[in-house]
């Protein structure tokens, strides 16, 4: 079938891209090429799926295209554009944030109306949680975010629930947990700290390290995501998690172990909007959408370490 996915030239939407274009659909993808990471990142992610004849590029905001004629025919539209980063939401910059994740979001969602409601999978954010003292997280669990991004994903969610139950569009929200593996954003940990051994350089860990998180392996969350499009329930929200707690200085220590080179880290203040610690309940994804964790944290470093260094 004719499939969307705006955010097509990022780190999870390119290799969903890939997936839908194995699994022999047309993939109409969409990205405005932000200037959030450099350009040259985003080709070479989209690389693969350019060689594909099923693959169409299509360059531009959300709130500019013609949406409704983009979405006409296509049985699913995969949403995961958005503005990333939390420590860049505050000050006057939050108006990117809204622009690119409540505005954009809502683009989406009047297109799938014109356009004969689609099923929709809207990429969210273990950032809604905000510090819930309630682990590990459930889709039940109040959310009360502590970043202006964490807002935007959450007004993203409403907007959702409010397509679903005025105008029929079936949208399943996915809250993906920390996402990495080969193609991961520059700016994002597990890149900086690759980065780092490999190139002999010093980190900065902001806090004192115990903050814990649930790592997901980026292809576990591809399989999510497109199972959400097939068999998640519409009005419905789902944790996406790898099913680990760690600590960042135990993901020291593995990826020392992993990459054999020393790591020299420098220790830096704790960061607003940071939250303290994340573990997701995917009980609702497993009964659902069939949903496990195939990846361990130790060897999706070892394949982000191999991409990291030119070796896969």
């Amino acid at each position: 079938m004719k499939v969307v996915v705006t955010g097509a030239a990022g780190f999870i939407g390119s290799h969903l891209s890939e997936r839908l274009l194995a699994e022999g659909h047309d993939v109409t993808g969409i990205d405005a090429f932000l200037d959030y990471y450099p350009r040259e990142v985003k080709e070479a992610n989209l690389q693969r799926a350019r060689e594909s004849d099923a693959f169409r590029l299509v360059e531009g905001r959300l709130q500019d295209l013609d949406l409704p004629d983009l979405l006409e025919g296509a049985g699913q539209v995969y949403h995961l554009a958005a503005q990333a980063g939390v420590r860049s939401s505050w000050g006057d910059d939050f108006r990117i944030y809204t622009d690119n994740n409540v505005l954009a979001t809502q683009r989406v969602l009047e297109a799938a109306v014109a356009a004969g409601t689609p099923r929709v999978v809207m990429a969210s954010s273990s950032s809604v949680y905000g510090d819930s003292k309630e682990l590990p997280l459930h889709e039940t669990t109040a959310c009360l975010p502590v970043s202006p991004y964490g807002v935007t994903k959450l007004a993203g969610e409403h907007l959702a629930r409010l397509y679903g139950r005025l105008h029929g569009v079936p949208v399943v929200s996915l809250r993906y947990f920390t996402v990495y593996g080969p193609r991961q954003r520059p700016d994002m940990a597990f890149h900086r700290f690759l980065k780092a051994a490999r190139d002999g350089d010093p980190i900065t860990l902001f806090g004192d390290g115990e903050q814990t998180r649930d790592f997901t392996f980026v292809a576990d969350v591809v399989a999510a995501t497109r199972a959400a499009a097939d068999s998640g329930r519409p009005g419905c929200v789902y944790n996406v998690g790898g099913g680990e707690r760690i600590s960042l200085n135990r993901v020291i220590e593995l990826i020392r172990e992993v990459t054999g080179r020393p790591l020299r880290v420098e220790r830096g203040a704790a960061q607003k909007g940071d939250m303290r610690d994340t573990f997701a309940d995917t009980a609702a994804a497993a009964a659902d959408l069939g949903f496990r964790s195939s990846m361990s944290l130790r060897d999706g470093l070892v394949r982000e370490w191999s991409w990291m260094t030119g070796q896969a």
